[in-house]
């Protein structure tokens, strides 16, 4: 019976109906609630599989299971209908989840001081926020079984919140933050143009002060940008100077959702995962835009955008980790119960190549993007933009990478299951149709690779020359 079972459902299909289920092997009964998967291997982080952790403490374990407890309840039974439907996740359960201080845990520690319950999952305090609570956030939240849905679920708030947060004036974030973390107000970054992606210094979206000097006047058009189409503010790049970076200033543009007010955001884009991602083209028509919406100084949104952008970039990787451990863990299932040619596939001595390949690449993976996080715990944002920008975009471009070797080995593993939108290979299918989106999105990999080198070996010339200058000193 098993061997027929597993010959047409995948093993989640008891977890749908484990409540009128016994699930275990028959001389070793377990608890059918236990929350983390020990049976599958490498399906959880090390931490979660018992290794003791240099980063990693008890609360955030606990973070970790109560919050995978709180989506599996909340959010999973909706994930296959939206991801299919491509509608926007609905108020209430985008209200739920910023209720319960997801959208706040996405956005990391920068909002933990505006967020207005005393506790978060598993208990822990907004003040014991860490990265790696941070980190654990977007694993859970981008392991339900659909990016486009996850995104859909708060991640313009990630990266179109952050700028207001650290530098909006005070009666701005006074106004903006609460709301947007209570789940009231959505909001996303507005960065890229349909001429303009990763060379962010050549938008042409402008922003010029009235008369009055009171507002700015804002026309252009931005595309790609993924929450538009539901979102109430968008964190925006503008020219409000001369051509290059040093014109471009961030404001904060309200949407008044009337197409006569100038922000249109009728068209939906279609990408190669969920619409409930709610990705849009953006068109800002004569839109008058108070002066005290500028976020920073005019002229100087360049570095706001870079900063803001390395972290991205880092989250971009952990979002990466979260789809390669679930592709890997889907192999794994999918070997030790397929058969094949009189035998299980997990006894077939290729597929236990490409198996130890694919998780060598994601315990290598997960283990820099610790290193990673808990430096970040020490420094401010923009001491991160300084210091770990290169090692960062190194990291995105390996998490890149690896997701496109992992995708092809999972897809031969899988076989013509892998191809099927629907079934036992439907996860698989969707790792293998967003990893590249993945590998796009907040910087394309070459150009993160090319200015990873470029940075390193500016530091170093920076070093080597003050380094001159001090035994040119000491000699004088």
């Amino acid at each position: 019976m098993t061997d027929e079972f597993y010959s047409f459902h995948r093993s989640e299909v008891l977890v749908k109906y484990r409540e009128k289920l016994r699930v275990g092997v028959l001389d070793k009964l377990t608890d059918s609630k236990t929350v983390v998967d020990v049976y599958t291997p490498f399906a959880e982080t090390p931490f979660l599989r018992g290794w003791k952790s240099a980063y990693c403490s008890d609360s955030v374990r606990q973070f970790r299971i109560t919050l995978r407890e709180f989506l599996n309840k909340t959010v999973k039974p909706q994930v296959e209908g939206l991801h299919e439907s491509g509608q926007d996740p609905p108020d209430d359960l985008y209200g739920e989840v910023a209720r319960m201080g997801v959208i706040a845990c996405r956005v990391g520690k920068a909002a933990m001081p505006w967020f207005r319950e005393d506790k978060l999952f598993g208990g822990i305090s907004p003040k014991e926020f860490t990265h790696f609570h941070e980190l654990a956030t977007i694993q859970e939240v981008y392991s339900i079984g659909s990016s486009g849905v996850s995104d859909g679920l708060g991640v313009g708030a990630t990266i179109g919140l952050p700028p207001v947060i650290y530098f909006g004036n005070s009666a701005l974030k006074k106004r903006i933050v609460p709301e947007v973390l209570a789940g009231t107000r959505r909001i996303c970054l507005a960065v890229t143009e349909p001429g303009a992606g990763s060379d962010v210094a050549s938008i042409q979206t402008t922003a010029k002060l009235n008369k009055e000097g009171t507002h700015y006047i804002v026309n252009g058009v931005k595309k790609w940008i993924t929450g538009g189409y539901v979102s109430d503010y968008y964190t925006t790049a503008v020219r409000t100077g001369e051509p290059g970076h040093k014109g471009i200033s961030l404001l904060l543009i309200e949407n008044p959702k009337s197409s006569d007010e100038g922000v249109i955001t009728k068209h939906k884009i279609k990408t190669c995962y969920s619409a409930a991602a709610g990705t849009s083209l953006i068109v800002f028509e004569n839109v008058l835009v108070p002066k005290e919406n500028l976020l920073g100084k005019e002229g100087g949104g360049f570095k706001l955008i870079m900063a803001n952008f390395n972290h991205e970039r880092w989250y971009l990787s952990a979002v990466g980790s979260a789809g390669a451990r679930t592709c890997v863990a889907e192999c794994y299932k999918w070997a030790m119960q397929r058969k094949a040619f009189g035998k299980r596939l997990i006894d077939q001595p290729v597929i236990r190549y490409k198996l130890a390949e694919m998780t060598a690449m994601v315990e290598c993976l997960e283990a820099w993007l610790e290193q990673i996080t808990f430096q970040m715990d020490s420094m401010t944002p923009m001491e991160q933009f300084e210091n770990l920008s290169p090692s960062i975009s190194l990291l995105k471009f390996q998490m890149g990478r690896i997701g496109w070797q992992l995708a092809d080995n999972a897809a031969q593993i899988f076989g013509g299951r892998a191809v099927t939108r629907t079934g036992m290979g439907r996860i698989i299918e969707m790792f293998k149709t967003e990893t590249k989106l993945t590998a796009i999105t907040g910087g394309s990999e070459e150009i993160l690779a090319d200015l990873a080198v470029r940075q390193v070996v500016s530091q170093c010339d920076k070093a080597k020359k003050s380094s001159q200058e001090a035994i040119v000193l000491s000699r004088l």
